[in-house]
């Protein structure tokens, strides 16, 4: 059996149709199905569904992503626990392969599986990735990573046709042993949003556990979801995980080279980007993330040392 946590964030109909697909072709599998809505203002947050497997959780504001999973996965008992984004349609069974694949002798080790996602359109999504390096975090700085892809830390060069051992899954479809998620204390809250799962994938493995991808089992996510409903801030928190992982994971010089990376070099090759496309609302948004970005810098550059 397994505990869904969905993190709910002015989602619309999209959380409706994630758990009506959980609840009527993967019903048999679940313990909970727990919704952390994050201050919602849109409606969903009152999802009004007649099942005692589905526990809905409000908080007051947007606690972000990784603190809501935390909450949401102290309320389930099961021995896996699934992440799931709301913009991610089921199909019939997938919870019971997952567990099934998990479950063989030869996975004892896998502590986190993903499985294939494929896009509205039907497109697979390339969304594995490698654990990043100071060097691919200034490729995405500088925007040669959509040049030089075997050098970024997502994986896009594969077309994930079939199922392998990776660094890491996509959050999207999270799905985790409980034991382990437990043993390291759950996903790092200082991440609001962004390389939260990444960085316990890395934790993970350093305890020797094993991500796996799981190509034969697929299911529909719906691209952006509702980040795509704030561009500037979604740009900011990307920006500022990006600095927490390199000063958590990287030796001071790396992380501070990143950190350069991302205030002088970073505004540049976007705003580039964005002339080249014409984009006017690029640009703004581009201003208004990194006035967020400065601000958020002021208050913690001076505690950056008490981070590890």
């Amino acid at each position: 059996m397994i505990d869904i946590v969905i993190v709910n964030w002015n989602s619309g109909q999209m959380l409706s149709n994630c758990v009506f697909s959980i609840l009527n072709g993967n019903h048999d599998s679940i313990g909970k199905i727990i919704i952390v809505d994050n201050g919602s203002v849109d409606g969903s947050e009152n999802l009004q569904i007649e099942s005692n497997q589905v526990l809905l959780i409000k908080n007051p504001s947007n606690y972000g992503f990784g603190k809501a999973c935390n909450i949401g996965a102290k309320q389930g008992n099961c021995d896996y626990v699934l992440f799931l984004n709301p913009d991610t349609i089921l199909e019939p069974n997938t919870l019971k392969k997952t567990i099934n694949y998990m479950e063989k002798d030869s996975n004892r080790m896998v502590g986190i599986s993903g499985i294939q996602l494929c896009y509205e359109n039907g497109n697979v999504a390339r969304h594995s990735g490698r654990f990043p390096s100071p060097l691919s975090f200034f490729m995405r700085s500088s925007g040669l990573h959509k040049t030089f892809l075997s050098l970024d830390h997502v994986s896009t060069e594969w077309n994930h046709l079939d199922s392998r051992e990776v660094p890491h899954v996509i959050g999207a479809y999270y799905f985790v042993r409980k034991k382990l998620f437990n043993s390291l204390n759950g996903f790092d809250e200082r991440f609001f949003v962004y390389l939260e799962d990444l960085d316990f994938s890395l934790r993970a493995h350093k305890l020797g556990f094993k991500t796996h991808f799981i190509a034969t089992i697929k299911s529909v996510h719906i691209a952006g979801g509702t980040s795509r409903q704030v561009k500037a801030k979604r740009l900011f928190y990307s920006l500022r995980s990006r600095i927490i992982y390199s000063y958590k994971h990287f030796n001071f010089f790396s992380a501070t080279l990143i950190l350069m990376s991302v205030i002088f070099i970073e505004p540049i090759s976007r705003t580039l980007l964005s002339i080249k496309n014409l984009s006017l609302i690029s640009i703004i948004n581009l201003i208004k993330s990194y006035i967020l970005l400065f601000r958020w810098l002021f208050k913690w550059i001076p505690s950056q040392f008490k981070l590890n």
